[in-house]
């Protein structure tokens, strides 16, 4: 019987992958999956909508987004792809373009030298189909928000010209200024050649001279209407624009120390949502580490931003690039040490600590909650459908789904560790977004839906806060 058995399941995983085999060389069963794929997810998110009057409070800043694209802008300039901390000349500013290029890495940087980057802006927005946007995490997620049917303030300083791009219902608070700042987005797509270089996957290069979004001004205004707000969640976001900004001695932390004391005065009842992003510089991390990762209840990051906290957790250093596109296995495996690194130091505080987790990759959407604690976070199953639905939205820049602008990275199963006999997960077509519980040693529910890529990448700015907002909505 044992033997009968053992040749039962050999000939089932024989036939599995004669089966996958034949859809990735056959267009029109592929098409198929595709389209299954895209009705399944359709459908996770349908059994969810958002609560009635749901409040969303969101900070901080906002910036003038000048759209380029990037081989364009650098044209035939040779690079050597060299990392700079410090950007004070053009040299550096395109050889660390390449670093990050050749990778396919998203980078965000501040520009020290406010002459070089007016030169820089000067340059691109002469640039054929160049453009300007509403840019910062907080306006965009909070745009998200507003879309979805939530009540939603940000805590932004803004001219009035820039907040006629907002919705008109989204209430802005902190105050005019009289000229934005401007974050110079050099876009580039999968494939794309520049000089020796070819980008592995869509991604951007960001450069910025920011003046108010790094002193985070909104911060006090805002704290004056939160109390009152009552909101339902608090999204904390934009902070990657203090990276190697230089402050006078103790300035970031006094700020850093103050936005604390901000998410500490809404109250348990009130969820805190940290949004990561691409922080290089070590002192920030470390500072975040303390001020600010301890008391969010939820993270959001994505492929780069993940093993970068884990290092900086475990080892105390900053990993600038990882892995484009990593393998489910391991982006679970680095979700789970991240669970039980914040876990032991909140524990260790006293402190509630994170309860959620949620990171977005080109491929795929995964999203870590807990099962028993204080903070609950419903609908995970749905959050992750609808966050891979509006990745390939926002890129694509369609409210609909079309599978002839879509491929799929992830097969049709994958493992859900790389320890040794970890098991497969399948990936049922018709039902696409799988999810399971563990013991870490809390009970956790994770689950994990496919992206359909857009394979004609329209803006991949602002894909993230799209995201982690569209997964957000459906879990508060």
């Amino acid at each position: 019987m044992a033997s009968t058995a053992l040749k039962a399941a050999g000939l089932a995983s024989v036939v599995a992958l004669v089966v996958a085999m034949l859809m990735r060389s056959s267009p029109q069963l592929l098409d198929q999956r595709l389209q299954a794929v895209l009705e399944g997810l359709e459908r996770f998110e349908r059994r969810h909508g958002v609560g009635a009057g749901t409040r969303v409070a969101v900070g901080y800043g906002a910036c003038n987004d000048l759209f380029a694209d990037a081989a364009e802008f650098f044209d035939h300039e040779a690079a050597e792809p060299h990392y700079s901390p410090r950007l004070l000349e053009r040299r550096q500013v395109i050889d660390t373009f390449a670093y990050f290029f050749r990778h396919g890495a998203a980078a965000e940087r501040y520009i020290e030298n406010a002459s070089l980057f007016d030169e820089l802006v000067d340059n691109a927005s002469g640039l054929p189909g160049a453009h300007f946007a509403l840019g910062g995490n907080a306006p965009v997620m909070a745009s998200r928000f507003v879309l979805e049917g939530c009540q939603v303030i940000l805590a932004a300083k803004m001219t009035p010209e820039l907040q006629q791009h907002l919705p008109p219902d989204l209430e802005v608070i902190g105050g005019e200024v009289t000229h934005d700042d401007i974050h110079l987005i050099l876009e580039y797509k999968a494939g794309q050649t520049w000089g020796k270089f070819t980008a592995p996957r869509a991604n951007r290069f960001i450069v910025h001279n920011d003046e108010n979004n790094p002193l985070v001004k909104s911060l006090e205004p805002f704290g004056k209407e939160l109390s009152a707000f009552e909101p339902n969640l608090l999204v904390v976001s934009g902070l990657q624009m203090m990276d190697n900004y230089p402050y006078a001695t103790g300035q970031r932390e006094e700020r850093l120390q103050k936005i604390k004391d901000q998410m500490l005065s809404v109250g348990p009842k009130t969820k805190i949502h940290f949004e990561m992003a691409s922080f290089a510089e070590l002192d920030l991390l470390e500072q975040l580490t303390k001020y600010i990762v301890p008391f969010a209840d939820s993270l959001g990051m994505n492929e780069q931003e993940l093993p970068n906290l884990v290092s900086m957790l475990q080892y105390g250093n900053v990993s600038v690039i990882s892995d484009s596109n990593p393998r489910v296995a391991s982006a679970l495996d680095q979700m789970r040490q991240l669970f039980r690194l914040l876990r032991d130091k909140s524990d260790a505080a006293g402190q509630r600590g994170v309860s959620r987790l949620h990171v977005h990759t080109l491929a795929y959407q995964a999203i870590l909650t807990t099962k028993d604690s204080a903070v609950k976070w419903k609908n995970s199953g749905g959050a992750a459908a609808k966050a891979s639905l509006t990745a390939h939205r926002h890129v694509c820049a369609s409210p609909a789904v079309d599978t002839s602008r879509a491929r799929l990275l992830l097969d049709d199963s994958f493992a859900a560790s790389r320890l040794q006999n970890s098991r497969r997960v399948g990936v049922d077509s018709s039902e696409p977004v799988a999810c399971w519980e563990e013991k870490l040693p809390e009970v956790v529910t994770i689950c994990v839906a496919p992206v359909l890529v857009c394979t004609q990448a329209h803006q991949t700015a602002g894909a993230g806060d799209n995201i982690s907002a569209a997964g957000l909505v459906l879990q508060i």
